[in-house]
């Protein structure tokens, strides 16, 4: 589950991770008001006014503004809240902005720009450890960094077992050239970080950046928080941070009938049960020249009902030119999901695109009897090549 910037923010600051201090506000009105706030506590003249959405590259897209005093913040904050902010993390069409932080400016008054640096945690899948990833060179272009320079990326991995040991958490700082007080108030930084990346059950934090401003503060300026949907039964109090204006309303739909359904924005729907044989199939796609529009996965329990709601889901794309559904028969008896694609296909009405159905595994042979005997615009197919030739034929 994401979570915006400030929301990610405010779990730091109660681990004791440093950082800017800032207020979340949905109208200019609100924003004036953060803004005088924060003058208060730190005698600054000078804001950012940040748009919050789940998405990277916000100051390239203009959703970043500096901004030097209290009428700017609202010049700022009416031109960002509402707009239609396109990054290269957002969909095409980009995302609305309803809210935007109103915070700190660490640039302090006369002072050379501070430095920036890059940490994030994250768990290597690879080798079941955790692993801190960080850099001297952060800021707005770390993907350049990355692949130009990448001597300039540092990793450790921290075992979960014995959590982020005092060694590890100097060698960061000595990696990034910190001496003195810095160096210390950086190990003080990443312990806390780590100890809030454990404690919350998150599976990402990205801090980009970290900075040392003039007076040798370590502060997290900005944050991408993503938590372990998993965990969050552990965590009651974290569903309300949940923003569902910020999530496609068909993986939120499909999420309420219990199927797990992600978007990809091609035009072959996928209807599938079980991740693996999802992922086999969308390879398929691309192979026949198409693009997989979802992932869609019905469980071993498919039932007419659970298709019906999937068909549903897949044909609420506009985007989507066919249906492929491929399912294996094990747990789940292919004819029980021949009866239920029949019986969606009565109940959905004329259904325009042509849908592809291969079924294998248990009762295989009487669900090809049954989607045959129903004379409905249903291709059924047993060969993956089949399903290939088809795909191809019904996107061209």
């Amino acid at each position: 589950m994401n979570l915006h910037e400030y929301q990610g923010k405010a779990l730091l600051e109660s681990y004791g991770v440093a950082i800017s201090k800032g207020f979340v506000a949905k109208t200019a009105d609100q924003a004036v008001e953060a803004a005088k706030e924060i003058q208060k506590i730190t005698g600054t003249n000078k804001f950012a006014v940040k748009a919050q959405i789940h998405a990277g590259g916000r100051g390239k897209g203009g959703g970043v503004k500096i901004a030097t005093s209290i009428d700017e913040v609202r010049i700022y904050a009416e031109q960002i809240i509402g707009m239609q902010l396109i990054t290269p993390q957002t969909p095409p069409e980009g995302k609305r902005v309803n809210q935007v932080l109103i915070d700190q400016n660490v640039y302090y008054p006369g002072e050379s720009k501070p430095e920036e640096y890059y940490l994030s945690i994250l768990l290597n899948r690879k080798s079941g450890q955790n692993m801190i990833v960080y850099s001297s060179e952060g800021g707005m272009d770390i993907e350049a960094v990355a692949e130009n320079t990448p001597e300039l990326i540092f990793k450790q991995e921290i075992n979960p077992a014995t959590g982020l040991l005092p060694f590890q958490a100097r060698k960061l700082a000595f990696d990034l050239n910190l001496k003195g007080i810095t160096f210390s108030r950086m190990t003080k930084f990443v312990t806390s970080l780590y100890k809030a990346y454990v404690g919350v059950d998150a599976s990402l934090f990205e801090i980009n950046p970290v900075f040392k401003t003039s007076d040798n503060q370590i502060m997290a300026v900005d944050c991408k928080v993503t938590l372990d949907k998993n965990a969050l039964f552990r965590h009651k109090d974290f569903i309300e941070l949940r923003d569902l204006t910020e999530e496609h309303p068909i993986e939120i739909e499909a999420g309420e009938a219990g199927l797990n359904y992600v978007t990809l924005g091609g035009n072959v729907g996928c209807m599938v049960n079980g991740a693996g044989l999802a992922m086999a199939t969308m390879d398929l796609i691309k192979q026949s020249g198409g693009e997989p529009a979802n992932f869609l996965d019905v469980g071993g329990t498919a039932d007419s009902k659970r298709v019906e709601t999937g068909f549903r889901l897949i044909l609420r794309d506009p985007k989507v030119k066919c249906i492929l559904v491929n399912i294996f028969g094990g747990i789940v008896r292919c004819d029980k999901v021949a009866k239920g694609i029949v019986e969606a296909y009565k109940n959905l009405g004329e259904i325009q695109v042509p849908i592809i159905v291969r079924l294998q595994g248990t009762n295989a042979d009487i669900a090809k009897q049954i989607i045959s005997e129903s004379k409905l615009n249903v291709h059924s197919t047993i060969l993956f090549q089949e399903v290939a030739d088809l795909v191809h034929k019904t996107i061209r």
